[in-house]
């Protein structure tokens, strides 16, 4: 390893620091709609962010179509025949999406010349980072530095559990169950959110039966049902549909229990129990076949969080659960998400992507990078790209859904923003609304009841929020 403490100097237009989703989906539309030289900086060895140490059964859990970057579609345009995704469009697979971004680099960005690109590099700050084998130094001087690590996204095989665990306790990542050579007395799954999702219903999918599996679930969670989001007019009714609901439920709620109920009544929300409450949301995205399958497992522990687990007992927050050294703890406890404060994307000379529509991390960073390829002032930009606050408890759903519904106001009345969405790939549902035709009365009817309740919703939302405010 070098120990030369010389920097080799690099001159850019915008330093990028971080290649997962965000920062690819940002440089490919910064390449496309602008001349600008680019340096791209990344720990891992490709592309692809935390693709890199994603669970091997891991696949998107929303579909394909609006997941990657802008000029290069991931779908295979298939609709599944069969498994738990029956009906619904394809779900790429996590070797899938590594393969697509390494594509995407190689073929797409780094054939501009005007990309340049440093893998297996640790960024210290201040435009310096180093390549953590050969130990080379560089100082990057850019008009512009965008920070995709921002966000600071969390996988399972790089997770320490904030709890203890004894000596002998069988206890590993999600990544490594399908290494398992013998069955275990039992499997205990701690986490209730999208992980421990994915774990449970591929323990049943190779034939684990429900009754061996235990389910430490902290919170129960609403879930969105995945069939809502499904791109193409054959799933209008569902879609918009589904955001129409969404509205008039808001519009019409008389509290927040009442709204909660109304989305769910609606279809908009799905929860595990329906003699639970959920109290968590982070937006995780979910079949109707999956939940029904989720409810085999009758083993399910709510009580608190997990303080310590021994060959013995497992102690949580509100009591304890007895357990062997023959079963096995599987860890999803990791937040997939670990910084939601929240702070302008736009400042002088720092870009900093953070979602601008709820759920789509990528599609926000396509649309930052296009403003900060089209708007020149900064007030303007931050306007256009008002926060969307990612979601940790139910009360959160609010925050977000009402700056997502003023951000696509605003962007409806710029008739150059309204043309880039109805033109770009991530944003499915603008060409899907403009596909249907002016006689097709029932779809045009869903519009309608769209457009009534969305200023009535906002309104509703601001109060319910404000009353909470004033409640803490």
């Amino acid at each position: 390893m070098s120990t030369s403490t010389e920097l080799t100097e690099l001159t850019t237009d915008y330093l990028i620091v971080g290649t997962g989703a965000v920062g690819m989906a940002f440089a490919d539309v910064l390449i496309a709609e602008t001349d600008a030289n680019v340096v791209m900086v990344d720990r891992f060895a490709k592309p692809g962010g935390h693709w890199n140490s994603a669970y091997p059964f891991v696949t998107l859990h929303q579909p394909s179509q609006f997941y990657g970057v802008s000029s290069r579609e991931l779908s295979k345009g298939r609709i599944d025949e069969v498994g738990l995704n029956k009906g619904l469009s394809d779900l790429a697979s996590g070797a899938e999406v590594s393969a697509y971004f390494d594509d995407v680099m190689r073929h797409t960005l780094l054939p501009t010349g005007r990309v340049s690109y440093f893998p297996m590099c640790d960024y210290r700050g201040n435009g310096e980072f180093e390549h953590k084998l050969s130990g080379e130094r560089f100082h990057v001087t850019a008009s512009t530095t965008v920070d995709c690590t921002y966000l600071n996204t969390t996988v399972p095989s790089t997770h320490t559990p904030n709890f203890d665990i004894g000596d002998g306790v069988q206890f590993m990542p999600l990544n490594d169950l399908p290494k398992l050579e013998h069955a275990p007395a039992g499997y205990v799954v701690v986490g209730g959110g999208k992980t421990g999702i994915d774990a449970i219903l591929w323990l049943m999918e190779v034939g684990v039966d429900p009754d061996l599996i235990t389910w430490i679930v902290s919170r129960d969670a609403w879930l969105l049902n995945r069939r809502n989001t499904q791109p193409g007019l054959e799933f209008f009714e569902h879609t918009i549909g589904a955001q129409a609901n969404q509205f008039e439920a808001i519009a019409n709620a008389e509290s927040v229990v009442d709204m909660f109920d109304r989305l769910e009544a609606c279809g908009y929300f799905l929860r595990l129990d329906a003699d639970v409450r959920p109290t968590m949301f982070h937006g995780a995205t979910i079949s109707e076949m999956e939940l029904d399958e989720l409810r085999r497992v009758e083993n399910i522990v709510r009580m608190g969080r997990v303080q310590s687990i021994s060959t013995s007992e497992i102690v949580l927050d509100q009591g304890t659960v007895p357990t062997t050294a023959d079963h096995l703890f599987i860890d999803c406890s990791a937040s997939a998400i670990t910084n939601l404060e929240t702070k302008p994307i736009f400042e002088d000379g720092v870009i900093t992507p953070q979602t601008v529509r709820g759920y789509q991390p990528v599609f926000s960073a396509a649309f930052i990078a296009h403003l900060e390829a089209t708007r020149d002032s900064i007030d303007e930009k931050n306007r256009l790209s008002e926060v969307v606050p990612l979601p940790n408890a139910d009360i959160d759903y609010m925050k977000l859904t009402s700056k997502f519904m003023v951000n696509q106001y605003n962007w409806g009345q710029d008739p150059e923003i309204r043309a880039w969405l109805l033109a770009n790939r991530l944003d499915g549902f603008s060409q899907t609304v403009a596909a249907v035709s002016k006689d097709d009365d029932a779809k045009q009817a869903i519009l309608k009841k769209l457009g009534d309740n969305a200023f009535p919703a906002v309104a509703k939302l601001e109060e319910f929020i404000a009353a909470h405010a004033a409640a803490q």
